[in-house]
């Protein structure tokens, strides 16, 4: 099987990427990201602080997460309701970023992400795919921009789902969530000492797409 892992920072647009990527290549897209914002929104709608990480634990049990896909579409569903939409909302980012810095809620997720890659041709993104999810994939892809660049394109996105926030809201958001990604003392968000980095700054979404394929391409041509 072919295995692609694009880690990167939030709003580095690794997820619009991937899925332009996966649909050309004919691979399944995985947004893994979007596993953890389930867990988060679950603990979110229960009231339970972000920081308590024995009550986040504990309801581990009780969460039933799935990914489909519509149209060639991921979606992704919380105990059999589709989440897709509501898990993109500002608030759900802090609520992400702390549920993954929680060994338990890694474990709980790391085997639905690694069955999905023993079964199919698939990019994975996220925060540390080539470096814990997917050590051993096939192309290994550090995606990353400028942190305002980064935030305009965040902003653009959620201005056009109706939510109200500001730009500076959002940048200041996505610097607490890079520190808390990169810090953590589980699988910190860093980039696989055999990945290539991608820097996207300049890179419209079609350049972006069309230069990791040629990185993917050039890779699998390597392995011969």
């Amino acid at each position: 099987m072919i295995n692609i892992a694009i880690d990167g920072p939030s709003g580095a647009g690794k997820s619009t990427i991937a899925k332009a990527v996966a649909k050309k290549k004919g691979y399944i897209y995985v947004d893994t990201g979007a596993l953890y914002r389930s867990i988060g929104l679950y603990v979110y709608r229960l009231g339970i602080s972000k920081e308590d990480k024995e009550a986040i634990k504990s309801v581990l049990p009780q969460i039933s997460l799935e990914l489909g896909y519509v149209e060639g579409v991921q979606r992704v569903y919380l105990n059999k309701e589709d989440v897709s939409e509501e898990i993109r909302m500002p608030e759900i980012s802090m609520y992400a970023s702390a549920v993954s810095a929680i060994q338990e809620v890694r474990d709980f997720l790391l085997e639905l992400q690694r069955d999905m890659a023993k079964k199919h041709d698939v990019i994975m993104d996220g925060r540390d795919i080539g470096t814990v999810i997917l050590p051993d994939a096939t192309v290994k892809v550090f995606m990353t921009a400028t942190d305002e660049g980064r935030a305009k394109r965040r902003y653009k996105e959620l201005c056009e789902k109706g939510v109200e926030t500001t730009f500076e809201e959002v940048l200041s958001d996505m610097i607490k969530r890079d520190k808390a990604d990169s810090t953590r003392e589980i699988a910190p968000a860093v980039p696989a000492a055999d990945a290539v980095f991608f820097d996207n700054t300049e890179f419209g979404i079609e350049e972006s797409v069309d230069e990791i394929i040629k990185i993917i391409d050039n890779a699998i041509a390597k392995r011969g």
